[in-house]
């Protein structure tokens, strides 16, 4: 795959029909080896269509003979192609809709290892300092800044009471944390806590990693809310008009999605998504089930953060709690805002 392999193609192309607009290409979803000749061939003003690999396969089913070579394949993808291009050809699908799709996941995968990293932290800290998670929130920028320092108890206990507060200063001079740092110097002193050096370098590396992943997934989703807000604006909007449901949420679910112009219906929209089962009949029996694809477990995790943010907010809003949330700053001394 380079420039003059693609330059050959496009001279072949070019030969069997002078008026490339009218060429309809298909190729078989192959992660990220498509996309380059995917690119090429759309920027040469080719309708282009991505077919997943799981639909060519069974079609080709239909033959008997199970030999498998690339020129195969290749007519196996035209006859498909030829048979179903009134449809395919009605499809919409650009290179932006790819960008988008691949910062939703790529997001997605931070989020994830930034859950493995802060389930980490929390371990390693049961093991050199177990008792502070139950004084303080060990993953708040603070106590993350300060654990950095002093990542056991035993090391506090080695440290001055200057030291200590020192560690809980930010990069603005400002300490920023709910307790008064004697009490964890008092926590540490009675900790069962394991000395372990080793874990004691440990921590601050995954409080780095944590740090820059944090980071990572901050750039990510403000360049995947801008993209979206720039190709799709009308369906953000939409998304957004629900309660509790912000521009972070939105867009990787729409990414997901791709046009909703490629669904006739919402019920194609939710077979897209794996939400129907499919019924097996069979005699007396019929037995859902589920349809599974490769990608449908990532929009269906989009679908229910959607979900629980707009029933979050709801349970939020909801009169008894706010009532509850009343009383109980009528008891501080506060006044109830809204």
């Amino acid at each position: 795959m380079n420039a003059q392999g693609f330059d050959e193609f496009h001279k072949v192309l070019a030969a069997h029909h002078g008026d490339l607009g009218t060429i309809v290409a298909a190729l078989e979803s192959t992660g990220p080896y498509h996309l380059n000749l995917y690119s090429f061939l759309v920027t040469k003003g080719i309708t282009t269509i991505v077919v997943n690999p799981l639909i060519i396969a069974n079609f080709n089913k239909l033959s008997l003979r199970r030999t498998k070579t690339d020129k195969k394949d290749a007519a196996t993808i035209a006859r498909y192609l030829f048979l179903n291009r009134e449809v395919l050809s009605k499809l919409s699908s650009c290179q932006t809709t790819t960008d988008l799709r691949d910062l939703a996941r790529e997001r997605e995968s931070i989020l994830k290892m930034i859950a493995s990293m802060k389930n980490d932290i929390r371990r390693i800290l049961q093991t050199t300092f177990p008792e502070l998670e139950q004084l303080v929130d060990v993953l708040c920028v603070t106590m993350l800044h300060f654990l950095k320092a002093f990542p056991s108890a035993r090391l506090i206990n080695q440290a001055t009471p200057e030291a200590v507060a020192e560690g809980f200063n930010q990069a603005d001079g400002r300490r920023r944390i709910s307790v008064q740092y004697t009490s964890i110097i008092d926590l540490a002193r009675k900790s069962v806590g394991t000395a372990s050096p080793s874990k004691e370098l440990i921590l601050p590396g995954r409080i780095d990693t944590l740090s820059y992943l944090t980071q990572k997934a901050d750039e990510i989703t403000k360049m995947l809310v801008k993209l979206c807000k720039t190709v799709r604006q009308a369906e953000l909007s939409i998304l957004t008009s629900i309660r509790g449901v912000a521009s972070k949420t939105a867009t990787p679910f729409l990414a997901e999605l791709g046009d909703h112009r490629n669904f006739k219906s919402y019920k194609k929209m939710i077979a897209f998504s794996g939400l129907d089962p499919t019924i097996h009949q069979s005699g007396k029996y019929d037995t859902p089930v589920r349809q599974i694809r490769g990608d449908e477990h990532d929009i269906r995790e989009m679908q229910s953060a959607l979900a629980e943010n707009h029933l979050q907010h709801d349970l939020l809003r909801h009169p008894l709690r706010r009532s509850v949330q009343g009383s109980l700053l009528q008891k501080k001394g506060r006044r109830p805002s809204g």
